[in-house]
Order: structure tokens, then C-alpha cells, then sequence
């Protein structure tokens, strides 16, 4: 079954609102959007399963613009995208590779984690769907003309993934002024991480994800454009701090938030003013807050 007719049922409500999406993802560079711009969490996760080519293509059939996904290194240095540091829940790596917990993803080759269902966990459907290195979801995201909100998962344990991440990124085009200033954010829960991104590109637009108190909101203005916080720990004063601030770039810091699935919860961080959302469902969301 394709992705395609995965999401058949929802598609036609759902693409009625496409020209509502599409002028708020284009405003999202100028901070000019009336309503939250809509992130398609690993891809439209509800719908097919996550960080897979077939979530990227699930968010195309939404009409949604922007894709969030998480990258890790593997035991020979090539970028994947999953979202666990283990790979148990989301492929058959027990199987496959019995007798190697706990199945990090840093213990296996690029080759050993091609060899894994990504897809039958969520639905038969997709079994057989691959963990697409990075280069292969960016290729992805061009064909869907895509952009991409990057998260870099982990980095405590993969030295060195940030000047990785941007190597290929460079080399795949996706550091040239076009994708730099509408197309890319690269974001992180490690505050270092952000940092070492912003020094070796401070072009590139970044997000911390998470929630500092107040004052301590400055010295993150200092290297992150976004402050990206989950939606229970907010309310409409936090945003209304973060966003008096100019970030790294100049521009008023801008509050994306995570992970809202349903319709009064969209609506609710929409009323405190986020700037985006970060959702599984992302058609609900762009309903409920366009």
C-alpha cells in the first residue's frame, strides 16, 4: 500500500487547505504569518511511520511544506534519520541482529541499519520501509519541494555529528542562500550543540528545544533564533517573553512548540501566539488554526 493511498481518506479535506499553509510557510522567514506555521513531526506520523520517506511523502499529501525529523551517526559515521538512540521500537534490528542489545544505533553500520523494517511496527502496510540515511531524505524533501526543520538527536554521544550534519548538507546543496533563508532550521536539546552549529554557520537559522526560565533567555538569544518548547510548559506570558528578545539573526526569537496532536490544544497555543507548531497531525492542526 502506498503512502499515498495510506492517507487517501483525510487528503481531500485536508488539501482544501493547502493555499492556507502555504503563504504562512513562506512568511515564516519574514515573521509575518497570521496563523502558527505547521511542522509535520518526523514527518505526517500519524499516518504512516515515523522519520521514513513514506512520512515525508504522507506530509506531501497534506500540502504540508515543512518536515521535522532527527539525525544520529552510525558506528561508520553516516547520518541517519531515526528518532531513538536504540532501534528496538521502531525497525526488527532484534530480530535481524539477535544478541546485540541494546541496539543503539551508534553500534550498527550504515549497511546493517539498510537491512531493517522501518514500517511493519506501524501497520503492514509499510512493511519493507527503510531508515533513510540524511542524504536520502533530503533528496526526498527536494523531489516534494519540502523544507526541512533538522533536529540533531543526541549529541552528546556522537562527537563531532554537528560539522557532519552540515557537511552533507553542504554537499547535498542544502547550505546555499536559498535553503539557508527559507528552507532550513537546525535544532537541538543540547544548548552546546546549538552553539557549535551557529559558530561553524551563523547563517543557518537554529532552535533550542526546550523551556529556560526567563532569565536566562538572553544568553540564549545569543546563538538560537527559536526557542522550541513543549506545549505543556507554556503559556501566553513565556511566549510573550521569548519573543520581546532578538535572537542570533536580529529578529524577534520566535517560539515553536511540540507535540500538540489535537484540535483544542492547537488552538489554545495558537491563542497564547506561537509561531509554529510541531505535530503528528498536522492536517488537524492547520484546521484548527488557520
Amino acid at each position: 500500500m502506498s503512502v499515498r493511498t495510506a492517507t487517501a481518506s483525510g487528503a481531500a479535506a485536508a488539501l482544501l487547505g493547502t493555499c492556507f499553509l502555504l503563504p504562512a510557510a513562506q512568511a515564516q522567514a519574514t515573521g509575518t504569518q497570521d496563523s502558527p506555521v505547521v511542522y509535520a513531526h518526523r514527518g505526517a506520523s500519524a499516518y504512516a511511520p515515523e522519520n521514513t520517506l513514506a512520512a515525508v511523502d504522507a506530509a506531501d499529501d497534506l500540502g504540508v511544506a515543512w518536515v521535522e525529523n532527527d539525525v544520529q551517526l552510525t558506528k561508520d559515521g553516516v547520518l541517519v534519520v531515526v528518532h531513538d538512540t536504540t532501534l528496538g521500537r521502531t525497525t526488527d534490528a532484534e530480530e535481524v541482529f539477535p544478541g546485540r542489545a541494546p541496539w543503539a544505533v551508534k553500534d550498527f553500520t550504515a549497511a546493517e541499519i539498510a537491512k531493517l523494517d522501518a514500517g511493519s511496527w506501524f501497520g503492514a502496510g509499510f512493511a519493507g520501509a527503510r531508515v533513510p540515511t540524511l542524504t536520502q531524505y533530503l533528496h526526498r524533501l527536494e523531489r516534494n519541494h519540502q523544507k526541512l526543520l533538522l533536529e540533531i538527536k543526541s549529541p552528546e554521544i556522537y562527537p563531532g555529528i554537528e560539522k557532519e550534519t552540515l557537511r552533507v548538507l553542504r554537499e547535498e546543496g542544502w547550505l546555499d542562500r536559498a535553503h539557508v533563508k527559507h528552507k532550513l532550521i537546525i535544532q537541538s536539546f543540547g544548548a552546546e550543540s546549538v552553539k557549535k552549529v551557529h559558530a561553524l554557520r551563523p547563517d543557518v537559522v537554529t532552535g533550542f528545544l526546550g523551556t529556560p526560565a526567563v532569565a536566562e533567555l538572553p544568553s540564549y538569544a545569543a546563538f538560537t533564533d527559536q526557542i522550541n518548547p513543549s506545549y505543556t510548559t507554556i503559556g501566553a506570558d513565556y511566549v510573550a517573553a521569548v519573543q520581546k528578545l532578538k535572537g542570533a539573526h536580529g529578529k524577534p526569537l520566535r517560539v515553536n512548540t511540540w507535540t500538540v496532536n489535537d484540535a483544542a490544544k492547537a488552538a489554545q497555543v495558537a491563542g497564547f501566539g506561537v509561531d509554529g507548531i510541531i505535530t503528528n497531525n498536522p492536517d488537524i492542526v492547520r484546521e484548527a488554526t488557520r
